[in-house]
């Protein structure tokens, strides 16, 4: 038995050395029991980069000799300001203004909604509390994060507070606009993911549009919760860039540091700026590893190896194999159905032999049956979801459906698997 408490796995499973990585490189993890498989997990969306890229770890290295802790409580340091005018530079400048740094997208998701009710409460409207958020989301397990997130994973049972909360259904303009109707002049904020992670749904045009539209009747804050979609996931540097109304603030995460030191930021508009910096404000927030000289350092780095890999282009390259691969695959299986999603960020959904959807214990036994087979994959709604690194090769995708079909293959009848044979 090990002493470590790990995350999200039940006290039966700790100690597990097939469960134990011990290293990891390129798109590949080493476990203690000694096998290795292909990670089509890109860590937790977040090594978008491939592990062991070397130039941020000689950044992370020289800010380790150099600066050790340098943090941004009452302070600022070098490395933070750098990072900050490194994330405006691909953000947009002409939108967003000034980066709050933090530790993770759940303190994040914390730090918006208190961002939201105090802009509001500096330009004498401090009844504006509620936030809004969508069913099936994801906003992190922080007690504000997890009353945010519109996923039913137990915040009753954990004493959430979800009163100052609303959830909506994603791309239902009409349950939106009734919500408005009724509750617009109390909405501090509407918080969506471009992409809602649970089941990976892209958001309909006509939503974000919608969304735009009643952000300028209304006056809440629209946040894009790119935690996720953020750093090329999608297809572009961020999915929120071609909504026709930019968002108010940018929460991105994940891929920010390729998952090397833990960092978040809410990337601000100079709207939301504005108002904070005429009324001199000091914003309560603060973590004292947020905005350090090694994870800013890191985010610098990272930001240069996108662009000197070209891992946009190259993310679009995986997504357009990821996507033959998939549609080859629902064509041929008969347990794949349909995917979801968009770029390198898919779902892939399954049936049961009989046709019954697979239920949450099913899913977790063919993830371990694609394990065995050589690769890692997340868990979905009655499916699996596949979020490779932006700079797979296509022998590396075409190793992925290969695992994937061999482990859907163990689920069918030996009658139905000798047919397909």
């Amino acid at each position: 038995m090990t002493a470590l408490w790990p995350y999200l796995i039940p006290p039966s499973s700790h100690g597990d050395d097939s469960l134990c990585a011990v290293g990891a490189a390129g798109h590949r993890v080493t476990f203690a029991d000694g096998s290795t498989a292909l990670d089509a997990d890109s860590g937790l969306w977040n090594v978008n980069l491939g592990y062991g890229n070397p130039r941020i770890a000689e950044a992370i290295a020289e800010a380790a000799a150099h600066a050790s802790y340098l943090g941004a409580f009452r302070f600022e340091n070098s490395y933070a300001r750098r990072a900050a005018e490194d994330l405006l530079r691909i953000c947009g400048p002409d939108h967003y203004a000034r980066v709050l740094f933090s530790t993770g997208g759940g303190v994040a998701n914390d730090a918006v909604m208190k961002l939201a009710r105090i802009y509001h409460a500096v330009q004498g409207r401090p009844g504006r509390n509620l936030v809004v958020a969508l069913r099936g989301s994801f906003h992190g397990l922080t007690f504000g994060g997890f009353a945010l997130t519109g996923e039913d994973l137990g915040q009753r049972v954990y004493g959430v507070d979800q009163r100052l909360i609303r959830h909506v259904t994603p791309n239902d303009t009409a349950e939106l606009g009734r919500l408005m109707a009724a509750l617009g002049g109390q909405v501090a904020a509407v918080v969506v993911e471009p992409v809602v992670g649970t089941g990976t749904l892209p958001l309909d045009e006509s939503f974000v549009a919608e969304l735009g539209r009643l952000r300028d009747e209304h006056g809440f804050l629209l946040v894009a919760d790119e935690v996720a979609t953020g750093f090329g996931r999608t297809g572009s540097w961020f999915a929120s860039e071609s909504w026709p109304g930019l968002p108010d603030v940018l929460v991105t995460s994940k891929g920010l540091t390729n998952g090397a030191c833990p960092a978040a930021a809410l990337v601000m508009s100079h709207r939301v700026t504005r108002a904070l910096v005429e009324h001199d404000t000091m914003f309560a927030h603060a973590e004292t590893q947020g905005a350090t000289a090694l994870a800013c350092a890191a985010v610098s780095a990272t930001i240069s190896e996108m662009e000197r890999l070209d891992a946009v282009t190259a993310g679009r390259n995986v997504a357009a194999w990821l996507q033959q691969g998939l549609a080859e695959l629902v064509e041929r299986h008969p347990l794949a159905t349909h995917t979801t999603g968009v770029g390198c960020f898919r779902t892939l959904h399954l049936t049961h032999p009989d046709g019954r959807p697979l239920a949450g214990t099913d899913v977790a036994g063919l993830i371990t049956r694609i394990r065995h087979a050589g690769a890692i994959v997340h868990p979905g709604p009655s499916g699996i979801q596949l979020v490779p690194s932006l700079t797979y090769s296509r022998a590396e995708v075409a190793e992925l459906m290969t695992c994937v079909e061999e482990g859907l293959d163990s689920l069918l009848p030996a009658t139905s698997l000798a047919a397909r044979s």
